[in-house]
């Protein structure tokens, strides 16, 4: 993590000038008392006639769990025509006669996640101030916890701060971070050897990398900014821009899909880089965050968790764990260095059915297979 110092500097004549002007001319630094005129009417909130009595705030339920919602009249003589119930932004259902209880069905609890539930009552015509309450909606498995067997081990190069990495048609490509060594490179599996490498600007830190048709997309940190490369020959093609952090990437389909460090993974459309949908990743206990580098593997997306020697394997649906991958002591002590730093970048060959992992400035990169 980085910060930047920000240097404020003052004015104190300037600040003077503007503060004995604005005084004299009446509208600041003087008090005035108006009445408030009697043609303008203040508008009272509409006080309440239903409140949630379940649930409660924070309450937690599993994936494709019902949701019980029981309402109370806060006044027997103000009888709503109607409390229409919303979940997570959709209309779920109207009630209009007691008993004032409804179950959401299984329907709407499809992902996981902090959702929102919401009552709107109306009488006479007019909708009262709604009740808003928030829920957690957890895994309904216990993810696995998979091993691992390292199949065959290759150079990797030390001074590579790994940040994507992608193999397709026999060749890999990977991108590396840090300011002033951020870089998109074609790397020879065997030997580790950069066959070709393009630098960014100085000041931006690479994130991850992904390949859409003939296309490599590239993102940076906290710089807001992305590319597109022509793939047979790393020629830019256009920016792409987006609002939070860029961390990982990787491809499902017809869309790129992206982490930002956090527990959300988003889903963009390729062209014009439009956000389209997002998850949020839990297991059955807790929200997963830090989520890193990305891979679509066998119709699941791989993360790994930053700072840790965990990939998580996540729906893509519904945004739960199904296992994580335990890669703790994949490189030995002995190959270890001050600079080696964390797991870090997944790539998979379809076609070969293989699966390679390294680390932030690894000196090797393995073929690994999943032990359930």
């Amino acid at each position: 993590m980085r910060t930047n110092n920000t240097r404020f500097i003052f004015f104190p004549f300037i600040i003077l000038l503007i503060t004995w002007t604005l005084s004299c001319s009446g509208r600041a630094g003087k008090e005035t008392h108006e009445e408030t005129p009697s043609n303008i009417i203040k508008t009272e909130k509409a006080e309440r006639s239903v409140r949630m009595v379940v649930p409660e705030e924070n309450t937690s339920f599993r994936l494709y769990e019902p949701v019980k919602v029981v309402l109370e009249l806060t006044d027997d003589k103000r009888v709503p025509d109607s409390v229409l119930i919303s979940f997570d932004g959709r209309a779920v259902k109207t009630l209009t006669t007691a008993p004032w209880e409804y179950s959401i069905p299984s329907s709407f609890t499809i992902t996981t996640g902090r959702k929102s539930l919401k009552i709107t009552a109306f009488r006479e015509g007019k909708s009262q101030n709604p009740v808003t309450r928030f829920m957690i909606i957890f895994s309904d498995v216990i993810p696995k916890r998979n091993g691992y067997r390292i199949v065959k081990s290759y150079p990797h190069d030390e001074n590579a701060f790994t940040q994507g990495l992608i193999f397709e048609n026999g060749k890999l490509y990977e991108s590396t971070g840090q300011e002033t060594e951020s870089s998109l490179r074609e790397v020879d599996l065997t030997t580790g050897k950069v066959i070709r490498q393009l630098n960014l600007e100085s000041s931006l830190f690479g994130e991850g990398i992904t390949i859409w048709r003939d296309r490599i997309y590239h993102v940076t940190w906290r710089s807001k900014v992305g590319f597109v490369y022509e793939k047979s020959t790393f020629k830019m093609l256009n920016k792409i821009y987006y609002q939070t952090e860029g961390w990982g990437l990787t491809t499902i389909d017809d869309k790129i899909v992206m982490s930002d460090g956090t527990n959300y993974i988003g889903f963009f459309e390729p062209e014009l880089f439009t956000a389209v949908s997002r998850i949020e990743v839990y297991d059955n206990e807790r929200k997963v965050d830090s989520l890193n580098e990305l891979e679509y593997i066998n119709g699941e997306i791989w993360a790994n968790i930053w700072m840790t020697d965990l990939i998580a394997r996540i729906d893509p649906a519904s945004g739960k764990v199904i296992a994580y991958i335990d890669l703790q002591g994949l490189l030995p002590e002995s190959e270890r260095s001050e600079e080696s730093n964390v797991l870090n970048g997944i790539a998979y060959d379809s076609v070969g059915k293989r699966i390679f992992v390294t680390g932030k400035n690894w000196p090797r990169l393995y073929e690994i297979t999943i032990i359930q």
